[in-house]
This record gives structure tokens, sequence and C-alpha cells, in this order.
């Protein structure tokens, strides 16, 4: 099996969690290292990998695959360099800063002949893929609305400066925003119009922390919202058509796991616990519906295998930066709306 050679462009949270415990258990790739400005956690986890000093000195290893896993204002910068440097790149949600930052690295990556991907894992969250085989299954008939929610109750501020500073990556819109957005994007396609409220809702936030955003369809409408003051959850999605409504609470157990160190497995992993199926009540066939339906098993892996097979047999990405771009487009149009007060075409 062809080996793909991939490094991380930092070991925090996301390094640790996200992607090495893939890198390391998806037979075709090989975790190379990290680049790492003063700590050397990686090797704590890896002893055989390497921890590199600078971006330089990561770009000029035999490396063919690089993360970017950095800070979101970061993002434009260091895809550029491993770009230019000839590797192929995944980079984390938001995909950059602004429309024209993406529009650039979409195209260079196209001169190069290189795969670009951004890490939209949610699509691959257990609930969100319950979701999408509820919407193409059209067991609720013609849609009608749906609404999506991404809420947390922690009204304190992050202890990392880059999240809480004035800076071009900071903000709910762009941290938990692309999240949803993209799955509402994957699943409906690309609106005509948008309109967004955009707030800053805790006691000494420099950043906006709650979002609501409409995405206009010619018959239909979608709403995303996200915020820091959810004690009690709302159902994480919620979808109605003509014959029936789907409703599904956040339930993807991923996350969770990766943070206690479970590694994973294809088998049982991305299981969501018993309790957390969603409520189907719909008409299928003249006869009316209300039940819980079992939960799909969710798994990261499945990305990472999208961007090996692309890589090795030239195939599509699993989320390509022309999507990551769109997602883009969404922000720039919110942000617009929020400062304007209207709908903005798309």
């Amino acid at each position: 099996m062809q080996k793909i050679k991939a490094a991380l462009l930092s070991y925090g949270m996301s390094g640790k969690v996200f992607h090495a415990p893939f890198l390391e258990f998806h037979p075709g790739f090989e975790l190379v290292g990290s680049w790492e400005r003063s700590k050397h956690l990686i090797q704590l986890d890896y002893p055989n990998v390497k921890s590199y000093p600078t971006l330089a000195t990561l770009l000029q290893d035999d490396i063919d695959l690089v993360i970017v896993n950095t800070p979101v204002g970061t993002h434009f910068e260091y895809a550029k360099q491993v770009l230019l440097a000839g590797k192929h790149a995944i980079v984390e949600k938001a995909f950059t800063t602004t429309v024209a930052e993406a529009q650039e690295l979409v195209n260079l990556a196209k001169e190069k002949g290189l795969k670009l991907s951004v890490f939209q894992n949610r699509r691959w969250d257990s609930d969100f893929k319950t979701v999408q085989k509820v919407v193409t299954d059209k067991v609720l008939g013609e849609l009608v609305e749906a609404e999506f929610h991404f809420d947390r109750y922690n009204p304190f501020l992050s202890p990392k400066g880059h999240k809480e500073t004035v800076n071009s990556g900071a903000g709910i819109l762009k941290d938990l925003g692309p999240h949803i957005i993209d799955q509402a994007l994957s699943l409906f396609g690309f609106p005509q119009s948008v309109f967004a409220d955009i707030r800053i809702t805790r006691e000494h936030s420099l950043v906006d922390d709650w979002i609501d955003i409409l995405f206009y369809y010619s018959d239909f409408r979608v709403r995303l919202k996200a915020g820091f003051f959810v004690r009690e959850a709302n159902p994480a999605y919620v979808i109605h058509g003509k014959k029936g409504s789907f409703l599904k609470p956040r339930g993807d157990v991923q996350e969770d796991e990766l943070k206690l160190g479970k590694k994973p497995n294809l088998d049982s992993w991305g299981k969501e616990v018993s309790g957390n199926e969603g409520l189907l009540h719909t008409e299928i066939d003249g006869k009316i519906i209300k039940d819980k339906i079992p939960t799909l098993q969710g798994n990261y892996y499945d990305f990472f295998d999208g961007v090996y097979q692309s890589i090795v047999n030239d195939t599509k990405e699993p989320v390509t930066a022309q999507e990551g771009l769109q997602v883009m487009q969404i922000i720039e149009a919110a942000i617009e709306s929020n400062a304007q007060g209207k709908i903005i075409a798309l």
C-alpha cells in the first residue's frame, strides 16, 4: 500500500485529538512529525516521529501532506507556503479569513496539481450522517424549513489569546459557524441569499459569540444558530417537510472519546450511546409513523481515507477547496448582512 508521509503544523488539541490518531491508524499514512515552536509534545505520544523547530525545516523534509491546524488567521499564509513547497494540504476550518484568500489557494493548488482539502470533519458526525440519510431518503416530503444548532453553555472567555482578541480569525462565526454552514451547504446546496444577526453576549468579550444566519432558497429556508448561553440544549437538527418532521439531538461521541485517549477503529468507533436517537414523525405509504430511528455510525476516518484516495488515485477530495471557498462566501455575506441589516444576494 502506497504510504503518504504526513506532518502537522501544531500539536495542540486539534493535532493530538483530531489528526494524529487517524494518521496513525490509517494504513496508508505515515505520521512523520509536527512543527512545535517550543515544546516537544508529539514525541511523548509518538516517540519515533520528528519535532520540527521551524516551518522551513518541515517543508524541506520528505513529506507529501501537511495539515494546517494552526489559528485561523495563519491558515492562508501557511497553506500558501505548503502548496508552494509542492505538498498536498489539509486546512482546518475556517478555511481562510476572506474569500479572496480562499480563491488564491484554490487557484494555487490547481496550478500546482496538488490536492487541497478543508477539514470539515463534522460531515462525518453520527448525528449529521443520520440527518443526511433522512433528507436523502425523502421521507419528509418536500422540505419547508430546517434549523441547525451548535450550542454550548460556556460564559467564560477562552484562555487562548487568538480566540478572544480582535483579529481576522476570531469569533464564533469563524469557529463553530463553519461546521453548520458546511453541513447545510453539503446537504441543501448554495442558497440564493443570506441574512445574519451577529452578537456579543459574554461579559468582557471582544469578539462575536452568538450567530443567527438564515439561508434563502426559492421555496425553502435554513436557519443556523450558535451561541454560548444554552444550558438546556435545543435539538441540534430540526427539519420539517410537507409530510413530516425529524428532530435529532447532538450526540456524536468521537471528540469526547478522542480526548480520553481512545483510539479509532472501523467497527465500534463513532457509535452513539442509546437515548440520543432522532425522532421521525412522518407519513410513509399512507401510514403515520412516529418513532425513534437508529443513529448511523460516525467516523472521521472516512475523511482521511478520502484524502488518501484523492492523492493516490487522483479522486475528488472529501471536502474540496472550492467547498471551503463557498463557506467563506457565506461568512463574508453574513458579516455584510449584519453590518447593513439587510438580506445579501449571493
